[in-house]
Parts: structure tokens; sequence; C-alpha cells
């Protein structure tokens, strides 16, 4: 089964406009599926041995070798070095949609994409399936199936048991991926690093305690965080401070690109273990900030999310900016509105030096009700809130 993505308008206009195309992602979020969908074009995939080395050895004649159509290059980020070359066949054809590239590491994929590229390139991103995307084929879950289940698409298309799905999603993820990035002493310590990630999730980063924990060095830690963001395993949702006069807190906090994945590594093995978790407020909290990435990624732009803490408490899980304009958003799994929810919001919008547009919480709870300054919501339609707001 295929599930239509968000992303394709976004494929469609960047090869009206672009000569490439350039798509990165996690592993397994249907990247090589939706290209292929879109547009007919020679399938190249850099994983093979064959085809690898010939790129590697003889650039000049793997690509005079593809069609005048141009083709697909999968897990570009095996031979970056390519982009010099694709540079001078981009160039001297002067037509659009030539490529389309994709990989599964954002460090790789875009050190040479922005050194040989830069100007000639659309850049995408696709992260798992959003709630949109399972709703529109008629696939439905309540909040601790989803959290267990997480987005990857074959989950969903494939009706995989999702433990078995991240059990060897994670496996491949440590004996291919990751030991092509560093080199890694103890597979042991980093098992346990992730783990202790999951069991971080949803609270700000502290670097020192991770080593502490593990017993590892400070800047292992450092740039094991790296790799985990450039792979599309985590991300750090970075904290608000512009305009504010207080005590602001300055450390990001952590997040997983898919709640089931993080699920997985707090060792839920079924939706029953989700609901009496001592995370899951954490993962529903994910699970709301993930679908706004994924709501700004699918329609090209970058992420422009922040949190807000100071040292008195004053918390706000989710600050979006749009030029002078915020909207301020409370995030509980609460399926019962509390009058308390709305304190900091009031607090924010008192002290921070912009247009508040709208104060939201988002809840797992049913009612919904809004007025001019506030609205109340179901996560489930956090998106659609989001579009008639303007954001």
């Amino acid at each position: 089964m295929f599930i239509e993505r968000d992303l394709t308008q976004e494929i469609k206009n960047g090869l009206q406009h672009y000569p490439i195309v350039v798509i990165t992602g996690a592993r397994q979020t249907g990247k090589t599926t939706l290209v292929k969908k879109i547009i007919e074009k020679e399938y190249l995939n850099l994983e093979s041995p064959e085809i690898r080395e010939l790129a590697k050895n003889d650039p000049n004649l793997f690509l005079k070798n593809i069609s005048k159509k141009g083709a697909i290059i999968d897990e570009f980020q095996r031979v970056p070095e390519l982009a010099s070359y694709l540079q001078v066949v981009v160039d001297e054809k002067k037509q659009n949609g030539q490529f389309i590239l994709t990989g599964s590491n954002n460090f790789l994929l875009m050190k040479n994409i922005s050194q040989s590229l830069a100007g000639r390139v659309a850049l995408l991103k696709l992260l798992p399936l959003t709630i949109k995307e399972l709703t529109n084929q008629n696939i439905t879950n309540d909040l601790n199936n989803l959290l267990y289940n997480g987005f990857y698409p074959a989950i969903y298309s494939e009706n995989r048991n999702p433990t078995q799905v991240y059990n060897f999603y994670y496996q491949t993820y440590i004996e291919r991926d990751l030991r092509q990035l560093i080199n890694i002493k103890d597979i042991n310590n980093f098992q346990t690093f992730m783990k202790l990630c999951a069991g971080r999730i949803g609270q700000e980063l502290n670097i020192k305690s991770l080593s502490n924990d593990i017993g590892i060095s400070f800047n292992t830690i450092k740039e094991w965080l790296s790799v985990l963001s450039a792979s599309y395993i985590i991300f750090l949702l970075p904290p608000y401070f512009e305009n504010i006069n207080k005590r602001v807190i300055k450390s990001p906090k952590l997040y997983f690109y898919d709640v089931g994945l993080a699920s997985y590594l707090l060792g839920n093995e079924n939706p029953r273990h989700i609901e009496t978790h001592p995370l899951r407020g954490n993962l529903f909290e994910n699970l709301v900030i993930l679908e706004y990435l994924k709501y700004r990624y699918n329609k090209g732009l970058e992420n422009n999310a922040f949190f807000y803490r100071d040292n008195h408490q004053n918390e706000v899980d989710l600050v979006v900016k749009s030029g002078n304009n915020y909207l301020l958003i409370e995030i509980k799994s609460a399926s019962t509105y509390n009058n308390g929810f709305k304190k900091n919001l009031d607090w924010l919008e008192k002290n921070i030096n912009g247009n508040v547009i709208k104060k939201i919480i988002i809840y797992s709870g049913q009612k919904e009700w809004k007025d001019d300054q506030f609205e109340i919501i179901n996560y489930l339609n956090f998106i659609k809130s989001l579009k008639q707001n303007d954001f």
C-alpha cells in the first residue's frame, strides 16, 4: 500500500525550478518510494557496491552513462564527492529537474552539496508519516497506539510489528550507518547512551550528566549527539531567549524524530505499556512538536520553533516565531482541561517583545473551544489550527 505524502508538491515544485532536488531524512521514511512514484527516471542506488565503485573511481563515466532524462541517485552520501562532477553536468545542460538525490545522513550529504551545488538545488526533508497522512488512508489509532507504533511507513503499509521494526531498524543503524561515521570502541556504551537519551526525552540536554552516567568523555558524548542528529535519530529544540529580560535556560531540549523508536528504547512492547509509562507525557510532547516540524518541512520551510524556560519555573513547551508574530503553545497529555494550563502562556505573552497571534493548549481531550486570543484543541487537529492561523 502506497501512502500519499504531503511533501509531494514541494518535490514537484523543486523539479520545476531547480536542476537538482535533494531529499534527506532517516532510513525507511519512504524517500525512494516517494520519488519513484512522482517521476520516471533512471534509478541508481549507491549502496550497490558495483555502482558505488564506478561513481567513486570514474565519476565522469558514471554520469556519462546516465540517461539524458537524468536520474534518481539514492544514498548520495555514500559518494558525496560526486557533487563536484554533477555541478559540471547541470551547468552544461542548464535544465531544471535533472536529478533527485536522496540521503540518510545530513552531514555527509550537505557538506559537499553546499560547497559544489549552491544555488542549484532545492533542499527538502522527509520525516516519518504525519497524523494527517495516516488519517487520509483511513488509518486510525488511539493515542497509546500512536506513541507505541510511531510513524515509519512500513509499520502501516506492510502491517509489521512495531517492536520488531524498531529492533531491526536500531540494529541496522548501529551495524551499518553508525560504523561508517564514527569508531565506537565499546558498542555497549553506545547502546546505553541511546537508551539514556530516550529516558531524557523532552528534557534539557545535559551532556555532563550523560558523560558521568556512562563513564565516557564529554567530547565523545558531543560527537555521538552530533551523529544521531545528522542521521535523523534525535533533534534538539533550541530555547527562546530573544527580547526576554529574564534569566532563561539556554540548553536545548532533546527529542526523537520518531516516538516509536523512543518507545522501543524505553522498553515498551505494546500499547498497554505506554498507558502507565512515567514518560508518557514526554512522548506525547515529542509527538506534537514533531508534527509541527513535519508540517514545516513538508512546506519546504526550515524549523522556526523554540521552547521557553527560565529559572523561575516559567515554561512554555513550544514557541513558534514568524517575523515578529508568535504562537505560544502548551502541550498536555491529559484528557481533561485544567485552567492552570494557561498560566505560563499568559505570563509569556506579557513578557515577550512581539505580537502574540494566539495562545494554544494542545491536549488529548475531545472538547475544543476558542476565542480571538486563546484556543484549546485536541492534538489530532493541531495542524489544522496552524493553517487557520496562517502559520
